[in-house]
C-alpha cells in the first residue's frame, strides 16, 4: 500500500475463523456490534475455515495476505479478530499486515474501560487490562530488536526495558488488587446488612443487551442507564422493589451483562460485582426473545453462572422484548417451562418497553418472596405455586 494513501482512523476489518465450533458467528454480527460500541467503524468482514489455528499467524500466510490487501483497499487502520490471539500471533500479524491487530478480548476490555463509572468498576477493569498487557509487553519493544541483533539476546536494551515494564505492571497489579479487596469488603458488609434485615434478594442476569436495565427501571421506577447497545451497564445498581402491601422486603440488583468468550480476567476481576448473583435468593435470567440466537446466549449465561458458582441459585427465565417479535413469532402460550441443566425452570414472556407481562412477573416474584420469607424451602408444592403465579 502506498504511504501517500493515509489509513482511515477507526476503520477496522473484522476477521473470524471457523474451527467447526457450534457458536461460530458466520456474519460476525456480534463482533461488529462490539466494534461499534467501542467507537470503531467496521469497513470489511472476512471469515475462513481452519481445522486448527496457525501457530505463527493464526490464519496462515495466504489468508494473512488476503487480509492485508483488504485492509489496504479499505484504508483500515486496524484488524480485529473474533478469537483470542496469543502475544506472538498478534505481533506476527501486525508485521505481516502492516497495521494494528487486536482480538476480541482486547475489544471487550476497551469497552469496559470506556463504560466503567464507579470506583469499583474502574478498579476491576484496570486489573483485567493490566493482566492482559503483562503478557504482551514484548510487542512494545520490538523496535529495539534491531539494535541488539535480534530478539532473545540477553542484556540488550529491549530486554532491560521489558523487565522494567514487567516489574512496573506487576507492582500496579498488586496495588490494584489491594484496593479492590478493600472495596469488595465494603460490598460484602452491605450484603450482610441486607441479609440481617431479612431481605429477599433478586439479581438480574443475562446476555448483554437483553434488556436487563430496561426491566430494572420498569420494576423499580428507577433511571438506570439503559440503551440498545452492548454493555450499557457495568456497575451494579441495587434498589428496593415494592411488590404490594404486606409483602416481604425485596431488593433487586442490575448487574453486568455476559457475552460469549468473556475474558477470564474480566470474570475474575468482576467477581465482587458478580457475587450479587451468587448470594441472590433468585436470579431473573433475562433473555432477548427477539434475538434468533437466544438459545446459544442462554447457554453462555449458564456457563458464566457455573464459573462464578451461581449455577444452583433458583432462576426464573424472563423472555423480554416481546414487543419486538412479529405476530407469527410470538409464543402461543406464555406459561411454560424450559429445561436448564436437566431441571425445569419457569419462564415468563414480557416487554419491559410496553409493560406487557409485567404484572404477571410481579405476582410471581411476590409469591416466591413470601414462600422463602416464611422460612420454607422450595418443595415441589411451592415450585408449583410459584409457577402458577408466573403463569
Amino acid at each position: 500500500m502506498s504511504e501517500s494513501i493515509p489509513r482511515q482512523e477507526g476503520a477496522v476489518v473484522l476477521v473470524g475463523v471457523d474451527f467447526g465450533l457450534p457458536h461460530f458467528d458466520a456474519e460476525l454480527e456480534e463482533l461488529g456490534l462490539l466494534s461499534q460500541t467501542a467507537g470503531l467503524s467496521p469497513v470489511a468482514r472476512l471469515t475462513c475455515k481452519r481445522k486448527a489455528p496457525d501457530a505463527a499467524l493464526f490464519v496462515g500466510s495466504g489468508k494473512a495476505d488476503e487480509i492485508r490487501e483488504l485492509a489496504e483497499l479499505h484504508r483500515a487502520s486496524e484488524v480485529i479478530f473474533d478469537q483470542a490471539l496469543s502475544p506472538a500471533q498478534q505481533r506476527n500479524l501486525e508485521r505481516a499486515l502492516g497495521c494494528a491487530v487486536y482480538d476480541r478480548t482486547f475489544l471487550i476490555l476497551e469497552i469496559f474501560a470506556q463504560r466503567a463509572r464507579s470506583h469499583e468498576g474502574k478498579l476491576q477493569v484496570e486489573l483485567a487490562r493490566l493482566q492482559y498487557l503483562s503478557t504482551r509487553l514484548v510487542r512494545r519493544w520490538s523496535h529495539l530488536e534491531r539494535q541488539t541483533g535480534g530478539a532473545g539476546l540477553r542484556g540488550g536494551p529491549g530486554e532491560k526495558q521489558i523487565e522494567l515494564d514487567r516489574r512496573m505492571i506487576d507492582a500496579s497489579i498488586k496495588r490494584t488488587r489491594e484496593r479492590l479487596t478493600k472495596v469488595q469488603k465494603q460490598r460484602g458488609t452491605q450484603r450482610r446488612q441486607r441479609e440481617r434485615r431479612d431481605t429477599f434478594n433478586i439479581s438480574l442476569v443475562g446476555y448483554t443487551n437483553a434488556g436487563k436495565s430496561s426491566l430494572f427501571n420498569a420494576l423499580v421506577k428507577a433511571r438506570a442507564y439503559a440503551a440498545d447497545q452492548l454493555f450499557a451497564t457495568l456497575d451494579t445498581t441495587t434498589r428496593h422493589l415494592y411488590l404490594g402491601e404486606g409483602g416481604r422486603r425485596v431488593s433487586i440488583s442490575d448487574t453486568v451483562g455476559f457475552i460469549r468468550d468473556l475474558p477470564h480476567g474480566l470474570v475474575d476481576a468482576f467477581k465482587a460485582t458478580l457475587q450479587e448473583a451468587v448470594d441472590a435468593d433468585l436470579l431473573l435470567h433475562v433473555v432477548d426473545a427477539s434475538n434468533p440466537h437466544h438459545p446459544e446466549q442462554i447457554a453462555q449465561v449458564q456457563q458464566v453462572l457455573a464459573d462464578i458458582g451461581a449455577q444452583d441459585v433458583p432462576q426464573l427465565l424472563v423472555f423480554n422484548k416481546l414487543d419486538a417479535l412479529e405476530a407469527d413469532r410470538r409464543p402461543l402460550r406464555l406459561e411454560d417451562h424450559m429445561a436448564l441443566d436437566d431441571r425445569p425452570v419457569p419462564r415468563v414472556f414480557l416487554s419491559a418497553h410496553s409493560g406487557e407481562g409485567l404484572p404477571l412477573l410481579r405476582q410471581a416474584l411476590a409469591s416466591r418472596a413470601q414462600a422463602v420469607g416464611a422460612g420454607e424451602h422450595m418443595t415441589p408444592a411451592h415450585e408449583a405455586e410459584f409457577d402458577d403465579a408466573a403463569h
